[in-house]
């Protein structure tokens, strides 16, 4: 059976980056992964002073509409760089969140799938034929936090 995510209070909705799990990464506190991903698209962009104010944010609908606007430039290397911040980010959230990582393991070998209408590149798309990334990343979260525990049990037997 496939998993289907797409708002915070629907079934599965910890796997949105909308929702409120908070990550600290490189020493910094970001409320949501979206508000993390969004201001990672101005990194050494000559519009990088919006990335505090995507920071302040104070909800991650906020954050997406600022990292979102086109009148600001991105950082050049943003198509190059956007899956794997996504990914470290994605990861950092469900190594901290023992209650969704739990969720996110519960989930076996299951497909996931980021049902959003108009999203093509992280969702489905409205006639599902998306590239579906977002659940890719989180299946590829599963398999390394799966393989993580596995480690952790092995050492603990052994040491």
């Amino acid at each position: 059976m496939t998993i289907y995510f797409y708002k915070v209070w629907q079934p599965y909705g910890c796997f949105s980056n909308f929702s409120l799990h908070g990550i600290q990464i490189h020493g910094t506190y970001w409320s949501t992964v979206e508000h993390y991903y969004q201001a990672q698209k101005f990194v050494g962009s000559t519009d990088a002073v919006i990335i505090p104010v995507i920071h302040s944010a104070q909800t991650p609908e906020e954050a997406a509409a600022l990292g979102r606007c086109p009148a600001r430039r991105l950082r050049c290397d943003w198509d190059a760089v956007k899956t794997e911040v996504m990914r470290t980010a994605v990861l950092k959230k469900f190594l901290t969140h023992s209650e969704i990582r739990e969720i996110l393991l519960s989930t076996g070998n299951e497909i996931i799938v980021e049902n959003s209408a108009i999203d093509y590149f992280w969702g489905c798309g409205a006639d599902k034929t998306g590239q579906n990334y977002l659940g890719k990343i989180l299946m590829s979260v599963r398999a390394e936090i799966r393989q993580l525990v596995s480690l952790t049990a092995i050492s603990d037997k052994y040491l």
